[in-house]
């Protein structure tokens, strides 16, 4: 049995004991109509003769829009007693949306790729910040435990002037300075060193060690060394990015074939013809995923950094202060804020990756 088939049996169920539920609470006509539409779409997908009489029934942009007017509708109802009906229904809703999904992924239609790219992604979290706005609303667990979405959102709205400030701070000055020395000078000195094997045997241990060093215990350190403002959470980044950027840059460059550079040697090509000609672009794989998985460790060291001495600003101080003050929403509204840098910043790399890096074999398997 295939998932959409699972999946239409599922909602002709819920669907009926939705519209059950309705003769044993009370609701108002938007709530009843929906779920009597619910009911009976998944039960004229379960009998032949409606599927094949109508054909819309089966169409994907049926299942999104219910799903989309039956999460309206909820949101709408969140505020009142959230009774069965609404918890049947919003089940039903995102299994409308799972089952549209399958039938995109199902058909062969290729012929907007972006719906793929980002329609899923964006779906995906509507539902996931949907059902999380309904369970800490609908079941009231406390704000300081879990605030819902919205009471973050308007935190966010509310603070804008604050989280920029912060921003800047963390992410502007110590995150894109400490990121762009640390991976800059790693890619520098993996070049020089690349010919010494004695320096390279000798400085991968280092690297190994010094990258498992807790950031806890060298942010005090380089408050110590640099102060209180963010060139010490620089610091703090261009310890945490270094080696990581040195080992992949490494171990890129060793990635070219036997039968390759000895083609090369064949042209008496120098050494510098080799590394820019060959052993470089056979390495940028390595280097984007260096630099992809340093962009986020950047911003989680420039923010723990933060709780050991930091000016009155910043995303780390602002999320250890309000934790004492127990205002959660400012805290969840600042790590939207990372959040979101972080996301950007490595959706970023990935398209700069792609367009360096088209001719890899990876994105020909994929694009075939």
């Amino acid at each position: 049995m295939s998932v959409q088939s699972v999946l239409r049996f599922s909602l002709a169920l819920l669907g009926l004991m939705c519209f059950l539920s309705l003769f044993f609470e009370s609701n108002n006509p938007q709530i009843i109509i929906l779920a009597s539409l619910i009911a009976f779409i998944g039960v004229c997908r379960l009998h032949a003769l409606f599927s094949t009489k109508l054909i819309f029934i089966q169409h994907v942009q049926l299942d999104i829009g219910v799903s989309l007017l039956a999460a309206l509708f909820i949101i709408r109802e969140i505020s009142s007693d959230f009774g069965q009906t609404l918890w049947l229904l919003s089940i039903c809703a995102w299994l409308h949306s799972w089952l549209a999904v399958e039938k995109l992924m199902k058909g062969d239609n290729k012929n907007f790729p972006l719906l793929y790219s980002f329609g899923i992604p964006v779906l995906f979290g509507f539902w996931l910040l949907f059902f999380w706005e309904i369970i800490t609303v609908g079941l009231e667990i406390p704000t300081v435990i879990l605030p819902p979405p919205s009471m973050i959102g308007a935190k966010f709205l509310s603070s804008l002037d604050i989280l920029l400030a912060d921003f800047q701070q963390t992410f502007m000055k110590a995150v894109l300075a400490g990121y762009f020395i640390g991976c800059s000078s790693a890619f520098i000195f993996a070049v020089l060193i690349d010919k010494n094997d004695f320096l390279r045997r000798g400085l991968l241990p280092v690297g190994n060690f010094i990258s498992a060093l807790p950031i806890v215990g060298i942010a005090p350190i380089m408050v110590m060394w640099f102060g209180f403002d963010w060139q010490s959470k620089a610091a703090v980044v261009v310890v945490m990015t270094f080696f990581p950027m040195l080992v992949n840059t490494l171990s890129g460059l060793s990635s070219s074939s036997l039968i390759e550079r000895d083609l090369l040697n064949t042209y008496a090509a120098s050494y510098w013809q080799t590394l820019l000609k060959l052993r470089l672009p056979a390495a940028m794989p390595f280097i984007f995923n260096a630099l992809k998985i340093n962009s986020t460790l950047a911003l989680i060291g420039a923010i723990v950094a933060e709780f050991f001495g930091t000016p009155i600003v910043g995303i780390g101080f602002r999320i250890s202060t309000e934790v004492g003050r127990m205002n959660l929403d400012m805290v969840w509204a600042e790590i939207a804020v990372a959040a979101i840098a972080g996301s950007v910043s490595y959706g970023a790399l990935s398209l700069v990756e792609r367009l360096v890096t088209s001719w890899h074999p990876s994105y020909r398997l994929k694009n075939n």
